[in-house]
Parts: structure tokens; sequence; C-alpha cells
């Protein structure tokens, strides 16, 4: 596998820049967001997390370590490439916690994984989006017909070509889709073996900065792009007060990060060892502010759910409310 390039930065950064987030955190607590806490059995809550959004920020403040090492629950992270990875850990059971976009946990869903979604944050419509070299003589949508386009099979952005295609008039099948996850779908892009990359942030802001990649159509006007929170059902309803805590963690890492965006791409650039400037771009295109699913969302899901069974891409239909928790936040 190609390695995707990341400049390496000064990791003792991050031991000032956790305790000024952690201090500022401590200060924000949403009322909407306020429980008691109750008995928690001792144990490990595994959480899986990408190179992006809020969780990433919480695990970089150390806070939700302090708030459960108080219960005796250690908390332990590991990294994925990509949605469909993630959950495909959640499935087999070697994490309790993620995060992904749209797209991953409706084939998981169709693939039998016992999943639930328990959070979301704002849509962030700019944060994906098909990109092109910058010498590329395609100029629109309408220009992808007959063309290689690059993405990571069952991530948000799958649902981003299907709805720029439908818009440009082109059929599914009238694109040679290649499916790579990132750092393979870079190289291959990098080479000019694609003629375009469906790709979402911060692999996204690091094309535009570091190659020059051009935005051919980003998702303004096609798609919500909502960031979920999912948990093992399993371990959901087993440990529902542990979920709790973190949806409040992140609730309070939401509320400051909104209003510290510096401060936020300081925390990630520290924790993810990627360029300050890519950071900074892709954070501006976040969307903060976690709640429970809503009737539009879960409509919203349903609705990619639907396409993606009418173009055969899930191997059958789901109900979206069948994984939902209802939290009470």
């Amino acid at each position: 596998m190609s390695k995707y390039p990341i400049q390496h930065t000064r990791r003792r950064a991050l031991g000032w820049l956790s305790a000024l987030a952690a201090t500022a955190l401590a200060t924000t607590l949403p009322k909407a967001f306020a429980q008691q806490t109750k008995t928690i059995t001792p144990g490990v809550l595994r959480i899986g997390y990408q190179k992006y959004g809020t969780l990433t920020v919480l695990k970089g403040t150390g806070a939700l370590e302090k708030r459960l090492a108080a219960s005796g629950v250690e908390v332990k992270w590991s990294e994925f490439p990509a949605g469909p990875q993630l959950l495909e850990g959640l499935n087999v059971g070697s994490i309790d916690f993620g995060t992904t976009g749209e797209a991953p946990p409706i084939f998981a869903q169709a693939a039998g994984a016992d999943l639930l979604y328990v959070g979301n944050e704002p849509p962030a419509p700019s944060a994906e989006a098909v990109i092109v070299p910058k010498n590329s003589p395609l100029k629109s949508a309408a220009d992808l017909k007959g063309k290689k386009i690059v993405l990571n099979k069952g991530s948000n952005v799958h649902y981003l070509l299907v709805k720029v295609l439908e818009k440009a008039g082109i059929s599914y099948k009238d694109v040679e889709i290649i499916f790579l996850p990132p750092a393979d779908a870079r190289a291959a892009f990098e080479r000019g073996s694609v003629d375009a990359w469906a790709i979402w942030d911060p692999f996204l802001a690091a094309a535009e900065k570091q190659l020059g990649a051009r935005v051919l159509v980003d998702g303004k006007a096609l798609v919500s792009n909502h960031q979920f929170y999912l948990a093992a059902r399993p371990y959901a309803q087993k440990n529902p007060e542990v979920v709790r805590i973190v949806l409040d963690e992140l609730a309070k890492t939401d509320a400051w990060s909104a209003k510290n965006l510096k401060e936020v791409s300081a925390i990630l650039t520290a924790q993810l060892g990627l360029d300050a400037s890519v950071v900074e771009l892709s954070t501006s295109r976040f969307g903060f502010g976690v709640k429970p699913l809503s009737e539009q969302v879960v409509k919203e899901q349903q609705n990619i759910a639907d396409t993606f069974a009418d173009l055969k891409l899930i191997p059958k239909r789901i109900n979206i409310r069948d994984a939902v928790l209802a939290l009470k936040f």
C-alpha cells in the first residue's frame, strides 16, 4: 500500500494544547446533555477514530479518559483509514464505538452488522468533493461521463458521486469506478491513473494544498454529509451510561471547538501529524454540535439506503430506524 504523505509536527506541542483544551472544555457543558451519573461497571471502552472531527479532538484533550477513570473505565483508541474499515472493526468486536459518514453504516447494516446510531454532527457538505488534477481538461460534472473515478467503496463520498452523476444526467453505469482506500487512491490520482477522485477531509484538503488539486464539485446543494456516532448494539445496551458520557464529552468538545478553530487545528495537527495548513483548511469545513438523530436525519439516511438498494449497491433494503438508539440527551 502506498503511504499517505504527511508532514510530522512536534509532538511536544500536544501536552500544552491538551491541557488548554481540557480546561476550556470543562466550562462548557450544554444543559441538553446534563445527566446524573449512574453506576458504571468497570471495564474498557474501545473507540475507533479517523483523521478528522470532534472525536479526534476529544482524543487529543484526554478529557474522556479523565471522566471515565473515576468509574474504572479505561479508554483505548484505534485509528482507521475510513468508515467502512472502522465499522468492520465494530462488527467483528474489535471496537465498541466510532464515527463515520453517511454511507458506511448503511453498507454495514445491510451486511448484518449489529450497530446502533447514537448521535450525529450537523451537515458539512463542503468537506467532501470530487476533485481533478490541476491541469485536468475536465471543467464540470458533465465531463465525468466515461471517465475513471476512484473512491473508497461504501464511504460517504460514494453517495456524493451518485448525486453528482444524477444531477449531471449521467448514469452510474456510464463511469468507471475504481475502489481504493484513501492512501492508494491518492497514489493513483498522483500517477494519473484515474481522471477524478471522490474524497473527504482532511485528504481533500491535503490534495488541494499539496497537489494543487481542483474541486470539480463538492457536496453543497447535493448532500448533507453528516458525521454519525455509532456503537456496537451489545455494548450500548449493556453500557448506556458510558455511551451518554461519551456523547456528553463530545458535546462539550463541540461547544468549545466551534469558538476556538485555531486551537482545534493545533490539537489535530499534533494528534495526526498532518501539515498545519491542511488541518486548518479541513477544520474550517467541520460541522460542530452533536445531537440525537432527528426525524429529518433518519429520513435522509433512509433515502440514501433506498438509493443504494435501487442501484444494487447493497444486497437488500434496510430500515434505518431499526438501528437508531433513542438516547435522551
